[in-house]
């Protein structure tokens, strides 16, 4: 049996899965706002990022690039729904 906390990677995946369930697409500082405020501990940006493109590439979550809003041709915001 294993002892001590358990893996972030654990913790984090399945609430961006759980926070995902609504079908609403969300950044990645949405995310975090509230994971933190589940896990009553700041999490980092950059985590979120790690473990959302671990679910990316396991098929489960898909990423939507949405068009700049003012310049012409570049990308801007990138969000996440749960892949159907």
């Amino acid at each position: 049996m294993k002892r001590g906390r358990p893996r972030l990677r654990n913790v984090i995946k399945p609430l961006i899965l759980e926070i995902l369930t609504d079908n609403t697409a969300r950044s990645i500082n949405s995310i975090k706002k509230e994971i933190s405020k589940k896990l009553h501990k700041r999490v980092s940006w950059n985590t979120i990022q790690k473990y959302l493109q671990e679910l990316i590439e396991g098929g489960k979550v898909e990423a939507i690039s949405t068009p700049h809003s003012k310049k012409e041709g570049k990308e801007g915001l990138t969000v996440y729904m749960l892949k159907k």
